[in-house]
Formats: C-alpha cells, sequence, structure tokens
C-alpha cells in the first residue's frame, strides 16, 4: 500500500485550513492570518486583520465649505452720455478669498474681478438694450450668481440753445466800424448774474448753439469786441426753459 509521509501531511492539512480561513492551529496553537504557502504549490491567500475601533479612538472631522454669498439691485435703464456704476455686496461665512466674474458685459463698461463693480457711460452709439448680464462671486470652491439683469439705453434728449444776432457795421457814434473781431456770449441761471461766458472769435459769426443743459432756466445776452479790446454794451437779455 503506498504511504504518505507525516511532514507531507501537515503541510497539505495547513494549506486546506488556509484556504477555508477556518479556526486552524500552527505551530504555535495562534489563529493563522498571515500568508501561508504549501511545497506542493497551492495558490497562497493574504487576509488583513479589521482595523480596531476602541472606544478611547479619536475621529478626525471633515471640513465643509459654505458658499459665498451675493446680492445687488442695479438700475434697468439710463440714458446715452449718463454715468452707470454698480458694484454687488459679497460675503463669504469662512472668510475665504473672493473673486468676481461676468457674462454678456456691455461694450460700453468695464469690470473689476476684483471688486465686482460694472461702470461706463454709453453713448448715443451705444443705444439700445443690453440683455442676460450675470454677475457671480467664487470662493475658489463654490460660486454664486446674481440673477440676470439687462439695461437698456436710451438717447438722452439734448437741451440746446441757438443764438442769433445782427453783425454790427457801426460805432455808437455812427461811423463804420473796421475792425469788429468777435463776440461774447454771457449766461447763467439768473438774469441779473450771467456769471458764464463763450468767447467767439469770428467777427462775422451770428449764430452760435450751445446745448447739453440741465433741467431749469437759463438766460442769455451777447456783446461785440473790437481787435484793440474796446468791448460793446450788452446786449437785451433772453431766456429758455430746459426740461
Amino acid at each position: 500500500m503506498f504511504r504518505t509521509s507525516r511532514s507531507a501531511l501537515s503541510s497539505l492539512a495547513l494549506v486546506a485550513c488556509v484556504a477555508a480561513m477556518v479556526g486552524c492551529k500552527g505551530g504555535g496553537g495562534g489563529t493563522t492570518d498571515a500568508v501561508a504557502s504549501s511545497s506542493s504549490g497551492g495558490a497562497a491567500i493574504a487576509t488583513t486583520p479589521p482595523a480596531s475601533s476602541s472606544p478611547g479612538s479619536a475621529t478626525t472631522p471633515v471640513e465643509t465649505n459654505a458658499a459665498p454669498q451675493i446680492s445687488g439691485t442695479t438700475v434697468s435703464s439710463l440714458k446715452s452720455n449718463e454715468t452707470f456704476s454698480f458694484k454687488p455686496a459679497a460675503s463669504d461665512a469662512d472668510g475665504d478669498q473672493l473673486s468676481f466674474q461676468i457674462q454678456n458685459k456691455p461694450s460700453w463698461a468695464t469690470f473689476s474681478t476684483v471688486t465686482g463693480q460694472l461702470s461706463g457711460t454709453p453713448t448715443t452709439a451705444n443705444v439700445g438694450t443690453f440683455s442676460n448680464i450675470v454677475i457671480s462671486v467664487s470662493d475658489g470652491t463654490a460660486t454664486a450668481a446674481m440673477p440676470a439683469f439687462s439695461i437698456a439705453v436710451s438717447k438722452a434728449v439734448v437741451n440746446t440753445a441757438t443764438l442769433a444776432w445782427s453783425v454790427p457795421t457801426l460805432n455808437t457814434d455812427g461811423t463804420a466800424l473796421t475792425d469788429l473781431a468777435g463776440f461774447t456770449v454771457v449766461y447763467g441761471t439768473s438774469a441779473s448774474a450771467l456769471d458764464q461766458s463763450i468767447r467767439i472769435d469770428n467777427a462775422t459769426a451770428s449764430t452760435y448753439a450751445m446745448d447739453n443743459f440741465p433741467s431749469g432756466t437759463y438766460y442769455f445776452a451777447i456783446k461785440a469786441f473790437t481787435a484793440s479790446g474796446i468791448e460793446s454794451s450788452l446786449s437785451g437779455v433772453v431766456s429758455k426753459v430746459f426740461n
């Protein structure tokens, strides 16, 4: 009869126990958790003991990031040549450094990625509606955005005053005026205080247009001057009301 040596039986029994992962006893009588191998070439199996969770072990908390906040209300319309400026209110509960972005920025405006300020002055060439403008803020991890808004630019009413006069040809003594050099327009918000002036260095001028007056009543008069600096008396005062 074929006989198996004692050492071979011990080796086969050890491999079978490790493969079944049941309470086999090693040479020292303890539970075998290490990698085992047999001289007959059987597969080796490794296990990792579960981590102990003693009541006194500490757990590291998971840090969370608070998203930034942004808000603000801006005008929805303005006139050409009117200055526009808007800066949103933004904050971050974590104290993170914030940066700003914008979508659909109006062509006539500038935008700061540091403060979120949008500003500019549209001209008559920018008349129209600039839609779906979105300003957002980021703390590097999370982003928050304002609701989209629009800015409608309309053409400003240009308050214009056109003055007209007759070019003088005589001096006050009736002699011919030969050295006329130009005219001075004086004006102001009071007929008794015409404290602003415009010099017209043109002896043949008979009209002059002024514009961009704010709302209110303005008063105007004109006087002539010669090449030697002699001025005529002031003309009669006229006025115009601007809305």
